[in-house]
């Protein structure tokens, strides 16, 4: 089954005459078609006995039509209401429109034109159903994850490459991005961050012009976009030597990832992931210096469903992918975190990130 079909049988278990996406994630998810359409509506109309149709701005028709195939792709100009194209569609195909489920992120102005075309509907929010329909990945899918995994290991390499005394944060971000974008990647998946000795502190600092010095720790937390699915890694090193405390916060933190990793399997319940790296990192004294979840789910979105977070009382299930990321933080003093990106599988688990993780210095001088 397609995954338009799948949503379809959905939509007949709960009565949804009409189910429609417009956020970007969800509208690559059922059509293949990955674009901004800034402020324009972009948007899959899914009916549970009809072929959907996919609304877009006439400039993007072309694309589209080499891409998508299972149902109606009807443009618009910019002078043109797309929404009387949906209700033509709508009335000129005789659907029924008593059950609305859209996505809850729908502007206010959407939805009031949800509400001119059929006044009477129920609406319900489709979320849910399309988040678990994404969490369970495709071979696929695992292989694009796969390739971007790969591609952030690269740019982990490019940051530690570049290296130097008195280089700045920024300059080692410049670095890593020209170097992914040779390789053909055309955005990271969110604004990597380089962080330095005491900067490191803050889990999501501000990369800056702060220089680096010796016995600095060197936060990296980077990933792309790639094929529309994302990598999210972070590896933390040391440049020129490592203090005692330092290496004691590392060690705790990669003890943690791994005592989280062990329990990964089909069945296990995801808060037991976060329990596991909570208590090994308060048994060594740094409990409050961990002040996020254990990672998030990953696919088309670098942040998306399932919440890795102590009281999800959710199963793994095989072909799920999310991220392991815990981190001691230090104010105004140091900071450390490690995450790699984890494939369940039908017997446990699998790092799609394989960038080294065992504490590394990097020599000043090369």
């Amino acid at each position: 089954m397609t995954r338009i079909e799948v949503l379809q049988e959905e939509m007949m278990k709960n009565n949804w005459d009409v189910l429609m996406v417009q956020t970007q994630p969800n509208v690559f998810y059922l059509s293949g078609f990955n674009a901004d359409p800034h402020e324009r509506l972009l948007g899959m109309v899914i009916f549970k006995d009809a072929a959907p149709m996919l609304i877009c701005p006439n400039m993007e028709v072309n694309q589209i039509k080499e891409i998508f195939t299972q149902g109606m792709i009807i443009g618009y100009t910019d002078s043109e209401n797309p929404w009387a194209k949906v209700e033509s569609y709508i009335d000129d195909n005789n659907l029924s429109t008593n059950n609305i489920a859209l996505e809850s992120s729908i502007s206010w102005s959407r939805l009031e034109e949800w509400k001119k075309i059929a006044p009477d509907a129920h609406f319900s929010e489709a979320d849910s159903l399309l988040l678990k329909q994404r969490v369970i990945k495709s071979p696929e899918e695992i292989t694009y994850l796969e390739e971007a995994a790969a591609l952030a290991d690269e740019g982990i390499q490019t940051g530690i490459d570049s290296l130097k005394e008195g280089i700045t944060e920024m300059e080692v971000i410049a670095a890593i991005e020209y170097a992914l974008k040779r390789k053909g990647v055309r955005e990271m998946s969110f604004s990597p961050m380089v962080l330095f000795g005491e900067k490191a502190g803050d889990p999501h600092g501000n990369p800056g012009a702060r220089k680096l010095k010796k016995g600095d720790g060197v936060l990296f937390d980077l990933g792309v976009m790639w094929k529309g699915y994302a990598s999210d890694i972070t590896r933390t090193v040391f440049f020129d030597h490592v203090n005692e405390e330092q290496q004691q916060i590392y060690d705790t933190v990669l003890a943690a990832l791994h005592n989280a990793l062990d329990l990964v399997k089909p069945g296990q319940k995801i808060g037991t992931l976060d329990t596991a790296a909570r208590e090994t990192i308060t048994e060594a004294g740094y409990g409050e210096f961990f002040p996020h979840r254990i990672g998030h789910g990953l696919g088309i979105e670098v942040h998306e469903f399932p919440s890795m977070n102590a009281e999800n009382t959710d199963l793994l299930q095989a072909g799920m992918t999310f991220t392991i990321e815990p981190g001691i933080y230090v104010p105004d003093k140091s900071g450390v975190r490690i995450e790699d990106d984890i494939l369940v599988t039908e017997d446990g688990a699998r790092s799609l990130t394989s960038y080294p993780k065992e504490l590394t210095i990097i020599p000043a001088e090369k």
